[in-house]
């Protein structure tokens, strides 16, 4: 399979993880990452938050680069109603992973796909379930420094598969970008196609 497309491509994220799922559409893009003020205004669902901060991250760079399509995602760890982010400390760390143990939460990424006469969100939800953690495990998992950058306190594509016992759903929404959703959205929206020369 190859893609074409006739637009330009900037990925609004610094995360490498994102960087990395963005490229398996093996389309050009470059990587222009966002520094924004994450806060949102009033009450909002997870999905609508997610999809709220991933837009506000294209804006700037839509705005630089008014001819190209940038891509913003932002992901969420919500427990029932609370949102777990970024742990700011270890111990906040471990606080989270305390939380989560033995219990199933949601993982939501929002996406949104900005520029070039387009404008389109949309939010991808996960079901994650840890197993039940020893004190142990989890002074073991944060003491790795895994916890810090990642939204809930773990990373599933690192050392953090080891807390999980399944998931329902889309397993890259977890890692940071629900890629498949993205290349049926970007094909709906006919700013990607297959390249018919390719199966020549």
């Amino acid at each position: 399979m190859k893609l074409t497309t006739d637009y330009s491509f900037i990925l609004a994220s610094e995360s490498p993880r994102r960087k990395e799922l963005f490229s398996r559409l093996a389309i050009p893009f470059e990587v222009q990452p966002a520094k924004i003020d994450e806060a949102v205004e009033g009450e909002l669902t997870p999905e609508d938050m997610a999809i709220s901060i991933a837009y506000k991250k294209t804006v700037p760079i839509v705005e630089r680069n008014p001819n190209a399509i940038v891509i913003g995602a932002d992901t969420i760890v919500h427990l029932g109603k609370e949102v777990l982010g970024k742990p700011t400390s270890k111990e906040q760390a471990k606080e989270y992973l305390k939380k989560l143990s033995g219990r199933t939460h949601h993982v939501v990424t929002g996406v949104s796909i900005h520029g070039a006469g387009t404008s389109i969100g949309f939010a991808e939800s996960t079901l994650v379930k840890f197993y039940e953690l020893t004190d142990e495990q989890i002074d073991a998992y944060v003491a790795t420094g895994d916890s810090l950058d990642k939204a809930g306190a773990y990373g599933i594509q690192t050392m953090g598969v080891f807390l999980v016992e399944k998931i329902e759903g889309d397993y890259n929404n977890v890692v940071g970008l629900p890629i498949s959703r993205l290349f049926q959205t970007l094909l709906t929206l006919e700013v990607i196609a297959f390249d018919k020369e390719w199966s020549k």
